[in-house]
């Protein structure tokens, strides 16, 4: 039987009230402020003719389409599949226009299933946050709704990718499913971010706060570490989220995109050597070494603005996608303190679960001395740091280019926390302390009691190095695969690569570790 025609205008009428969302006005006017609407945001995620959406056509139970006489064309929520990249995702994008994009039972049961099929496919999902809260008017059935997403951002961790996108108000509880997932990009302007707003902290507290001090994206990347990513506008965020998918599997049972070459092609680079200063207390950028290493162009800093004294992103070497660990000797000196601690070890994990080999670069003197410090746990923060690499099982390779002391070197993935290759360059210094320290705790009489003393230290530190913490010494004894010439390390970490790709490791049956929180 054909479909008549009125039954064909009707699938169209309703198809054109729904995609209007809260209306053409105001879907207008977020296009006048140069702001996408929740369509908008998926169609420039997906490939062009890709999105199929879910739900189109979902109401929270009073006349379809309307709640108190309002409009609320999907009920606030846009939800579907597509392609990024000829790779499918799932998505899903609150729409400011419906209800300020609050959640309501219907809303979240949108959500929900979009994620559910996502982690039956295996793939990605990315989330766009726009929306003014809870449903007030849906009461208990609203926190439900936040409850089953929460719920499933956990049964999703590890499994699929997720990344949000904070593209307008996230407020209160809401926060928390971005909190849950792998990676938060968030828009510079008209976008915030807390759990308490500044009137609710005046109230409770007496304290004045701006909403550029605790919601703002700059606050979030630099002072808390809640996001991973600064995005100009709702492009440059789309474009992130793009970039971001292109380094990592559709889930945990796959191999990350490598685009990788019959053989590998490298061959010595002599600018390498040309990196390190002189001086060998002289600060250096670590990115430079990045720069030469990784294939050009490749490297995605993550949370560039936070804890700076570590280097962290994602990159390819000869086509291979890895992980970058870095100490940065321009910020702090390159040591370790709480941030820093917490932001490796989230991204050491996040590689391990998708299956992405880990490249270390060391240049660490050490712990962030200091009384902050350890009334703030540095104990337990730095921890993370050895649990993160000790439970990887994923290939890893270290490159110690400068100073590796204490427990610091061991917290940058030695050989002892599994590393697979230790490579070493000339300049490498891998001891318990450094050579200052050793002499005045091991020769402190004699320096007492010498007539030139800091001549003598100078030579004492000298032998030291020469002695205990050569690369060479650490070689002898099994800790350094190979100390080789600054100019080899992209050839020789790329012939790493390749041969560490059919590494496979298994642990005891666990249900999981209990990292130091």
């Amino acid at each position: 039987m054909a479909v008549s025609k009125d039954l064909l205008d009707q699938l169209t009428e309703r198809r054109l009230a729904a995609e209007a969302g809260g209306g053409l006005d105001k879907v207008a006017a977020r296009r006048e402020r140069g702001l996408m609407t929740a369509r908008d945001r998926l169609h420039g995620l997906f490939a062009a003719g890709t999105f199929q959406e879910f739900g189109l056509h979902a109401h929270n139970g009073a006349a379809p389409g309307a709640t108190n006489g309002k409009a609320m064309g999907g009920d606030g929520v846009v939800t579907g599949v597509g392609y990024i990249d000829g790779r499918p995702a799932a998505a899903f994008s609150q729409d400011f226009t419906v209800a300020g994009g609050s959640l309501g039972k219907t809303h979240a049961e949108k959500i929900c299933a979009v994620m559910d099929y996502a982690e039956r496919a295996g793939i990605p999902v990315v989330g766009f946050n726009d929306s003014g809260g809870a449903r007030i008017q849906e009461g208990v059935d609203s926190l439900s709704g936040y409850g089953q997403v929460f719920y499933r951002n956990v049964r999703l961790s590890g499994v699929v990718p997720q990344i949000a996108v904070i593209a307008g108000p996230c407020a209160g509880g809401a926060a928390y499913s971005p909190a849950l997932m792998d990676f938060v990009i968030m828009l510079r302007a008209h976008a915030h971010m807390f759990i308490c707003g500044p009137d609710v902290i005046k109230a409770v507290t007496g304290h004045s706060a701006t909403m550029a001090e605790i919601g703002s994206a700059e606050s979030h990347a630099t002072v808390s570490g809640n996001i991973h990513f600064i995005a100009e506008d709702d492009a440059d965020a789309i474009a992130i989220a793009q970039r971001l998918l292109s380094y990592l599997p559709p889930n945990n049972m796959a191999e990350p995109p490598h685009h990788l070459t019959d053989a590998v092609a490298g061959a010595d680079d002599p600018g390498m050597n040309d990196l390190l200063p002189e001086d060998a207390k002289q600060a250096f950028d670590v990115k430079a070494v990045i720069g030469r290493l990784v294939d050009a162009g490749s490297f995605l800093e993550v949370q560039e603005g936070f804890a700076a004294n570590l280097v962290v992103g994602f990159a390819r070497i000869e086509g291979c996608v890895v992980g970058i660990v870095a100490n940065q000797p321009m910020v702090k000196a390159g040591t370790l303190d709480i941030d820093a601690s917490d932001k490796g070890a989230r991204f050491i994990r996040t590689c391990n679960i998708f299956n992405i080999p880990l490249v270390t670069l060391v240049d660490v003197p050490g712990f962030l001395p200091g009384i902050p410090q350890e009334r703030g746990g540095i104990i337990r923060h730095g921890a993370k740091m050895l649990f993160a690499y000790g439970a990887s099982t994923v290939p890893k390779i270290t490159v110690i280019m400068r100073k590796a002391y204490g427990g610091a070197y061991l917290a940058m993935c030695s050989q002892d926390m599994g590393a697979d290759m230790v490579l070493a360059w000339p300049t490498a210094e891998i001891a318990v302390m450094g050579a200052e320290g050793a002499i005045r705790i091991l020769h402190r009489r004699e320096l007492e009691a010498a007539e030139a003393p800091d001549e003598l230290a100078a030579q004492l530190a000298a032998d030291y190095r020469r002695r205990f913490a050569s690369p060479y010494h650490s070689a002898a004894k099994g800790f350094v695969t190979d100390v080789i010439e600054p100019a080899q390390t992209r050839l020789r970490v790329a012939l790493a690569l390749r041969v560490l790709l059919s590494k496979r490791e298994t642990r005891p049956p666990k249900k999981h570790g209990n990292i130091p929180l």
